[in-house]
């Protein structure tokens, strides 16, 4: 008797994890690398019984996934391009969820002397001044049009640069990695710079400036444009990430005693 109710015991388990209903969504390579959805994944699915499969891409491929309609919502951050993709009917409203902050990692020597740059653009002119070695996403990621907008601001054109700026096409664990090899300067999300593990010579020499300010946001790609698409479970987990739950995760995580992300999800 007793081997039977485990046996019935078991089967439901299995049942109830076969059943477990699944969705796709894309994310930033800097959420990923953060670590921070190891610890949401879980809570997600003890909640929820939402698998959710992460597509780990830039913000610009992940954007195209969605107009695609080849994941049920993205979460990036890139408030111009996402702005557009909702205006263009590909994504029915945007919400903001969380933030932190880009910054400036470089040789701990600082050879171009941004630690006491007055603001970001003119941590960008000394960089271009003095030339050292400069790795950029290149990817069209959130990072990359974030550093191409701050750039501009600063006055400067990278297609003006020669070889010591260095586009690599990459996600931002891989190109911190780039940078760790050429102990060059680069332009970072906080949350993947605390879980880096290969800092060689570089260190945090500026953050702090308003213009660095890294806003993350949820798009539930349009029904109504890719009808396969699973809108009911992007509601769900739109819910769920703007919960106290989520928020007291988000703000709960940390790295060396230091908070990655903060929860910043109003009303829709």
């Amino acid at each position: 008797m007793i081997h039977r109710i485990l046996a019935l015991a078991t089967a439901v388990t299995l049942g109830t994890a076969v059943l477990a209903e699944e969705m796709k969504l894309a994310v930033t390579t800097s959420f990923e690398n953060s670590g921070l959805a190891d610890v949401l994944l879980p809570a997600i699915k003890e909640d929820l019984g939402l698998d959710v499969q992460l597509l780990v891409v830039g913000t610009g491929q992940a954007l195209r996934l969605g107009q695609a309609g080849d994941v049920d919502a993205i979460l990036v951050h890139s408030r111009t391009a996402e702005e557009a993709f909702v205006a263009e009917g590909y994504g029915t409203h945007r919400r903001e969820i969380m933030y932190n902050d880009f910054v400036f990692i470089g040789p701990a020597g600082d050879p171009a002397g941004i630690a006491v740059a007055g603001s970001a653009a003119e941590a960008l002119q000394r960089i271009s001044a003095a030339e050292p070695a400069f790795v950029s996403r290149g990817d069209e990621s959130g990072t990359h049009k974030k550093e191409r907008a701050l750039w501009a601001e600063a006055g400067l054109s990278p297609e003006t640069f020669g070889a010591w700026y260095r586009e690599v096409g990459a996600g931002m664990g891989a190109s911190l990695n780039t940078a760790a090899g050429l102990d060059a300067y680069i332009l970072a999300d906080r949350a993947s710079w605390l879980n880096f593990g290969n800092p060689a010579g570089l260190a945090l020499l500026y953050s702090g400036a308003p213009a660095l300010f890294n806003q993350y946001a949820f798009l539930a790609v349009n029904p109504e444009r890719h009808s396969h698409v699973r809108h009911d479970l992007a509601v769900q987990l739109e819910g769920w990430l703007t919960s106290r739950r989520a928020a007291d995760l988000i703000n709960g995580y940390t790295i060396n005693g230091e908070t990655l992300f903060i929860f910043n999800a109003g009303p829709e």
